[in-house]
């Protein structure tokens, strides 16, 4: 702070660079910018957004002039007298405490009416999805579709989704910027929602209340696409896990159900052993466009460098912490039983 007090233009001069970070932090563009919203959710709380905001520039503009007028008017002139004392000024007391209650009313109707239209569903019997949130990784069920995927939210465009939240551990928020703003997921507590999309696309969501060491690393992905393109995705997710043919993919399903253990955890469709539910649905794992919750590309490399060493990607993550291959020295996988894993879960499309 003492180097601004004695060089005060370097203050200055870091005004436009800070104005640039905070118009760049609101671009429409940025995957998780309010600005450019898809839905009628998001688009609702963008209106109350505006209405706050504007309410609040009125606020201040009004106030700091009214303020630089005081102090350029009734500054202090060399051999003026002191000023005549006083206790207040019934009138101005009360016009100041008057005209903020009227504005907050103002703001007040727009408010209540946004949260009452966020809170209930225009199509209550529409499709519904329960949101299950883990440390750090979300899952997706279909009740009405008898599908259960993870870390991707495929929702058909221009249809009311109905959301039902939770959460396994600790208090998460979910968020997707551009088709709705977030709501708290509370142990014990089921909170609901719901969205709709109105642009095909991939739009991207984040768990928004800290949640521990992987927080930022808690992503997921909102698939908007057409009808029938859901339920061609409905169909395929119902379907099995192919057993792999290629030698290599063979033995890593081999190693994934034996040794390596992976089966207690992760659940595969159509797999006799593999039904643990502590870690993401594999089933389809291939098809899906990130790993590790959203935080890398689905690729053959970003697949291998996950299980050769998954906290260096996602720090604290359950898979490093508990899975014996990555704290048993005698149980470690080596590079070619990597190589096994890679080729069996690219097999599952």
């Amino acid at each position: 702070m003492s180097l601004f007090r004695h060089h005060p233009t370097r203050l200055v001069r870091l005004v436009p660079l800070l104005l640039v970070f905070i118009v760049a932090g609101c671009y429409p563009d940025h995957p998780q910018s309010t600005f450019d919203s898809t839905g009628p959710v998001a688009q609702s709380q963008l209106n109350l957004f505006y209405w706050i905001f504007w309410a609040a520039v009125f606020v201040f503009v009004t106030v700091q002039s009214a303020l630089l007028y005081i102090c350029l008017k009734f500054r202090r002139k060399p051999g003026d007298p002191d000023p005549e004392q006083t206790h207040g000024h019934n009138k101005l007391e009360i016009i100041w405490t008057v005209l903020p209650v009227i504005l907050l009313a103002i703001v007040a109707v727009p408010t209540v009416l946004t949260i009452f239209d966020n809170a209930n569903s225009p199509d209550p019997d529409g499709m519904h999805v329960n949101v299950v949130a883990h440390q750090w990784w979300w899952e997706f069920n279909y009740p009405g579709e008898d599908v259960k995927t993870s870390n991707e939210l495929h929702i058909p465009v221009d249809e009311v989704v109905n959301v039902s939240l939770e959460t396994k551990d600790v208090i998460h928020s979910f968020w997707i910027p551009k088709i709705a703003g977030k709501v708290d997921m509370v142990p014990g507590n089921s909170n609901k929602m719901w969205i709709k999309g109105e642009e095909i696309g991939i739009f991207h969501g984040q768990c928004a209340e800290f949640c521990g060491e992987s927080h930022a690393n808690m992503r997921f992905q909102v698939i908007v696409e057409s009808r029938a393109d859901f339920d061609a995705w409905v169909a395929s997710e119902r379907e099995p896990a192919v057993i792999p043919v290629e030698p290599l993919a063979k033995a890593g399903l081999d190693l994934f159900e034996g040794d390596a253990q992976c089966w207690s955890c992760h659940k595969v469709e159509g797999s006799s052993r593999s039904r643990g539910t502590k870690g993401p649905n594999l089933t389809h794992l291939s098809g899906r466009q990130y790993l590790g919750a959203g935080i890398v590309e689905n690729s053959q490399t970003n697949l291998r460098n996950w299980l050769t060493s998954p906290n260096d990607l996602k720090p604290g993550n359950i898979m490093y912490r508990d899975a014996a291959v990555y704290n048993d020295p005698d149980k470690a996988l080596s590079d070619s039983d990597i190589s096994a894993l890679v080729a069996y879960l690219r097999s599952l499309k």
